[in-house]
């Protein structure tokens, strides 16, 4: 088993991402753990919601291996483009 010299520190949303997972973009149905921020392998357009917003926003022209720092609830399907994205939580 790993030592992991951290585990009695908390968990925060500037820490590393302790869980990461990854996300297919879907149009109605909400991620099932909302994420730190996002990871994105293969660039392009993502369209999402955030956890605390009414509407949806389009992030463009996303790099690949590029960081967005935002919490999202969802990950749109419908004119999303990138690709491999990770949540990181």
């Amino acid at each position: 088993m790993a030592t992991d010299d951290f585990k009695s520190y908390s968990d925060m949303p500037a820490a590393p991402s302790r869980a990461p997972f990854s996300i297919t973009p879907h149009d109605s149905n909400e991620l099932s753990i909302v994420p730190k921020a996002l990871y994105v392998g293969t660039g392009g357009t993502v369209i999402l919601r955030g956890v605390g917003g009414n509407t949806d926003v389009t992030f463009k022209n996303v790099s690949n291996g590029q960081v967005l720092d935002v919490r999202a609830q969802y990950i749109r399907a419908t004119g999303t483009t990138a690709a491999d994205i990770i949540g990181l939580a």
